[in-house]
C-alpha cells in the first residue's frame, strides 16, 4: 500500500489478519496530528467492529454533538441531528461517531502492529513497473517486488498520476475554507458552535479526547481578493469579525490547512496489478464527511478479494469486481454529497440554519448495496428479508448453553458465513462446511443457535440459506435445500 491514511491502514489491517505479506509506505516522516476528517459513519463503525477495534474507537469519540447556532452572542437555534436514534437489534451503531482522523489512524496502526506490520514512514514511492508476475516499486532507493500495488495516497496521488488517470469532474464555485486545530478559551466543549453571516462563516467543533477545537472559517483575503494562508491571528480576527463574542480567545494553533470543494473521480479503479482507493480515486464535497469513510469502504471491499487471490482461494478475475462494485458507489456518493452541500448552503441563508441540514439516511452508508454485482445472486423469490447485495443485519442469538451471541460475532473475521435459517437447512450446512475452508456455517433453529426474541426472523425471514461475504454483504440468498447454489457460488468466487 502507498499511503498510510485511514484507507491504506484499513486495507493493510484486512490483509494482515489474513496472513498476507503486507508493506505500507508513506512519504511523510511524521504521522499526522491534525483532525482533517472528524467523523466515522455507522457503517465504518461496523467495519471496525469486525477488526476488533470498536472499543478503543468508541472510547475516543462521541456520538451526540449538538449543533449550536448563533447570531453574535445570541443562541438562535440548537439541534442534535441524531436525537432519538438508539441501537436496535439489526443496527448496533445507529449514529456516526465524532472522532479526529489522527486518532482513527493511531488505533489502526496499533492494530496493524499486532499483526507484526509497521508503517514505513518517510518512504516515498518514486516509480513502479508492472510485469507478468507482479509490480516492481522504487521506494526511496529500494526496489520492492510485490504481487499487487494499491494507491491510497490521497488527492494528489503519485500512483494515479503514474497510471495516467485523472480525477474528472468539476470544482464548484464555492468559497475556499480555512481549517485548523486550535484551543479556545470562553466556549464550552458541549456543542459544535456555528456562526453564519453575509460576511462569512466560522465554526468551532470540540475534538473528543483532546483540548482542541477544529476551526472551519471563511479565509481572510489580501488586497487583490486572494485567500491568505491560515494563521492563529487570522482565525482570531475572523472570529471577532463574524461572531463578535467578547471573551473568546483562540490560541495554540496546531495543524492548519485550506479546503476547496471538488467533485471528481477517476473512470477506472484498476490498471493491471495496480489499484486506486480513497481520495486517490475520488474526492468529495466536505458535506456529510464521506471522504474518509468512503475510502474505508473501498479498502474493506478490496481487502477480502485480494486476500483470497493471494492465498490461492480465488483467481485474479475476482479482483475485477472491486471496480464493478465501487465505481458506481463513488459516483453516487459524489451526487449525494453535492446535493447535501447545496442543502447546507441554502440552510445557512436562514436564521438558525446550519450544517445539520446535511443529514440524510444515505450518509450513514448503511443503505449502501451491490445488487448489480456479479457477486450478488438470488436464487429464490422471498416476500421479506434482505436480498443479495444488501448489507447483512445484526441480530441477537443464544447458543445451546443459553449464552448470548450476535450475528456480528459470527461474521467477525476474514471468512464467508453461511446461515441456515430453519431445520431444513441442517443437511446442507455440514456438506458446505467440509467442502469449503473459507466458510463458517451456522444453523439458526432447532439443533443450532436460537433466535433470541425473533430478531433474526424479523431481519432475515425464515427457511433460507444466506451466504454473507467477508465484508458483511449478502452474496447469496437461496432456498433451504439448494446446496448446489451455495457450491456454485463459492466455485464462481474461486474461479
Amino acid at each position: 500500500m502507498v499511503g498510510a491514511g485511514p484507507t491504506g491502514l484499513t486495507l493493510a489491517c484486512d490483509l494482515a489478519r489474513r496472513g498476507a505479506a503486507v508493506r505500507i509506505v508513506d512519504r511523510a516522516h511524521d504521522f499526522p496530528t491534525g483532525s482533517r476528517g472528524k467523523g466515522l459513519t455507522p457503517r465504518s463503525l461496523e467495519v471496525f467492529d469486525d477488526f476488533g477495534v470498536i472499543d478503543p474507537i468508541l472510547a475516543s469519540g462521541v456520538t451526540h454533538m449538538p449543533h449550536r447556532k448563533y447570531q453574535g452572542a445570541e443562541v438562535v437555534a440548537e439541534v442534535d441531528p441524531v436525537a432519538g436514534q438508539v441501537p436496535t437489534p439489526d443496527i448496533p451503531y445507529p449514529v456516526g461517531l465524532m472522532i479526529p482522523q489522527w486518532r482513527v489512524e493511531r488505533i489502526l496502526r496499533e492494530r496493524l502492529a499486532g499483526f507484526g506490520v509497521a508503517v514505513e514512514a518517510g518512504a516515498e514511492l518514486r516509480a513502479f513497473e508492472q510485469h507478468a508476475d507482479g509490480v516492481t516499486a522504487t521506494v526511496g532507493e529500494a526496489r520492492i517486488q510485490a504481487r499487487y500495488l494499491v494507491g491510497c495516497d490521497g488527492g494528489r496521488s503519485t500512483v494515479r498520476k503514474a497510471l495516467g488517470l485523472s480525477l474528472r469532474g468539476h470544482t464548484p464555485d464555492v468559497q475556499l475554507m480555512a481549517v485548523g486545530d486550535v484551543e479556545v478559551d470562553g466556549l464550552g466543549r458541549d456543542a459544535w458552535h456555528q456562526w453564519f453571516t453575509g460576511e462569512g462563516a466560522i465554526m468551532l467543533c470540540p475534538l473528543p479526547g483532546t483540548d482542541a477545537f477544529q476551526v472551519q472559517a471563511s479565509p481572510e483575503l489580501d488586497q487583490d481578493g486572494s485567500p491568505l494562508e491560515p494563521t492563529l491571528e487570522g482565525f482570531q480576527r475572523t472570529f471577532d469579525r463574524i461572531a463578535g463574542v467578547p471573551g473568546v480567545r483562540l490560541h495554540d494553533l496546531g495543524w492548519r490547512s485550506t479546503y476547496r470543494v471538488n467533485v471528481r473521480m477517476v473512470d477506472r479503479l484498476r490498471v493491471g496489478r495496480v489499484f486506486l482507493a480513497g481520495d486517490a480515486a475520488h474526492v468529495h464535497p466536505i458535506a456529510g464527511g464521506l471522504g474518509m469513510n468512503t475510502g474505508i469502504q473501498d479498502a474493506y471491499n478490496l481487502g477480502w478479494k485480494l486476500g483470497l487471490v493471494l492465498d490461492g482461494h480465488a483467481t485474479p478475475g475476482l479482483l475485477d469486481t472491486y471496480e464493478e462494485e465501487r465505481l458506481p458507489i463513488a459516483s453516487r456518493l459524489l451526487d449525494i454529497t453535492s446535493e447535501r452541500l447545496d442543502a447546507v448552503l441554502d440552510a445557512i441563508k436562514e436564521r438558525g440554519g446550519g450544517v445539520d441540514a446535511v443529514a440524510t439516511p444515505e450518509l450513514s452508508q448503511l443503505t449502501l448495496r451491490y445488487p448489480w454485482s456479479r457477486l450478488s445472486r438470488q436464487t429464490t423469490s422471498r416476500p421479506t428479508g434482505p436480498r443479495a447485495g444488501d448489507r447483512a443485519p445484526d441480530a441477537p442469538l443464544r447458543d445451546a448453553t443459553g449464552t448470548p451471541v450476535r450475528l456480528f460475532d459470527l461474521f467477525r473475521g476474514p471468512h464467508f458465513t453461511l446461515l441456515g435459517l430453519g431445520a431444513h437447512c441442517a443437511p446442507v450446512l455440514g456438506e458446505v462446511e467440509t467442502g469449503a475452508r473459507i466458510v463458517k456455517t451456522y444453523l439458526v433453529g432447532p439443533g443450532g443457535l436460537l433466535d433470541d426474541g425473533g430478531h433474526v426472523a424479523d431481519a432475515y425471514g425464515t427457511d433460507a440459506l444466506i451466504l454473507v461475504r467477508p465484508d458483511g454483504y449478502i452474496g447469496l440468498v437461496a432456498g433451504p435445500e439448494e446446496k448446489e447454489s451455495v457450491g456454485a457460488y463459492l466455485g464462481a468466487v474461486r474461479h
